[in-house]
């Protein structure tokens, strides 16, 4: 019989496909369904038989070139043998064993090697620096918990004890389940189907292989970072499993906002105040820098927003150590008047003037 016209699909069918014509015919085919229907038991016996070949890659390319099926090499084990096809079940048996045994039969596919090398989980840690702490580099003491590996049995999650048959299976190798009528059976995890147990869990990390533990950490902030920033520290992560090798520690850093500048890129965005009379006759005015105050020269007819670019008196750059510029922004400021001379002033000023500021500066 074609696995292909019993199942009902194409031969393209991809695996969604094949799985639900299976369970579809399972259900009907089923001998809770039909007790003492001999033929139905048949019947469910050649369709178990063509999932289980058409769902495993390998043995779907096998039966395509020869039209035979092979036998499964590994994976859990099923047999039809003692089953009482007259005892029907209920509920949540019959309900769900289309979706159990395609469970089971898909096991194998997805099964992972024992003892498989993993790399240790990488860890995030966030701390906060003062804007100056960003710009010059520091460092910060931080307490970071983190897996370690387990001092009584080195890591390994397992102790040697006296050779004796595995309690889990009974020195058979094999541990079986049932559900219904069907009986399953794989190899014994515990002694990795040996029937013998030789190890056993270590007690002090219940075969984790890790133990939590808290480590003081000291952090080099280089000098320049911006806020968001991350700092890679090796190998300060949750180690790794079975040998594997342990993971990284990621600090972010947030930067606390200055009262004067704003950061973009490695330039530093000041606004300084300048008066009425500085702006229009100029001026020379003291503005503040990282490495103190700078004299700034305000041209005759400068306007309020102007800016002005002082060179390298930035922020020095974390990767070439270039430094940015120092931009700063004209605010204008209006006198208080507090006497009628100094309203009349600028009363005449305006009169003068009147054309000009209308037409806006040249």
């Amino acid at each position: 019989m074609d696995f292909y016209i019993l199942l009902g699909v194409e031969r393209d069918a991809d695996l969604g496909d094949i799985k639900r014509a299976y369970k579809r015919l399972a259900r009907r085919c089923h001998p809770d369904i039909n007790p003492g229907d001999r033929m139905a038991a048949a019947q469910f016996r050649q369709i178990a038989e063509a999932y289980e070949t058409l769902s495993d890659a390998e043995r779907r390319r096998r039966y395509d070139a020869t039209g035979v099926s092979a036998p499964a090499v590994s994976g859990p084990t099923f047999g039809f043998d003692g089953f009482d096809f007259a005892v029907s079940a209920s509920g949540n048996e019959a309900s769900t064993f289309g979706d159990l045994f395609a469970d089971v039969l898909h096991q194998r596919g997805a099964r992972r090697e024992d003892g498989e090398a993993e790399r240790g989980v990488d860890l995030h840690h966030a701390i906060t620096v003062s804007f100056d702490e960003a710009i010059r580099g520091g460092q910060r003491a931080i307490t970071v918990t983190r897996q370690e590996h387990c001092g009584a049995c080195r890591g390994t999650g397992r102790l040697h004890v006296n050779d004796a048959a595995c309690p889990q299976c009974h020195g058979t190798g094999l541990v079986k389940s049932a559900r219904g009528h069907m009986v399953f059976s794989k190899p014994c995890a515990p002694c990795h189907g040996s029937g013998r147990q030789r190890q056993a869990p270590c007690p002090t990390c219940n075969g984790q292989q890790v133990r939590i533990q808290a480590e003081a950490l000291t952090i080099v902030v280089p000098p320049g970072l911006a806020d968001g920033a991350r700092i890679r520290v090796p190998e300060k992560g949750h180690v790794g499993r079975n040998g594997g090798e342990p993971g990284d520690l990621y600090i972010t850093l947030h930067v606390s906002a200055h009262p004067v500048f704003r950061r973009e890129g490695d330039d530093l965005h000041l606004t300084v105040p300048v008066a009425v009379h500085e702006a229009a006759l100029g001026a020379k005015i003291e503005v503040p820098s990282l490495n103190g105050p700078l004299r700034l020269r305000v041209p005759p007819g400068t306007q309020a927003g102007q800016r002005f670019r002082l060179r390298d008196r930035g922020v020095a750059s974390p990767r070439d150590g270039r430094r940015g510029d120092l931009v700063v922004e004209v605010q204008l400021v209006l006198p208080r008047l507090l006497d009628e001379r100094s309203k009349e002033l600028l009363r005449e000023f305006g009169r003068i003037n009147a054309e000009d500021v209308r037409r806006g500066p040249t």
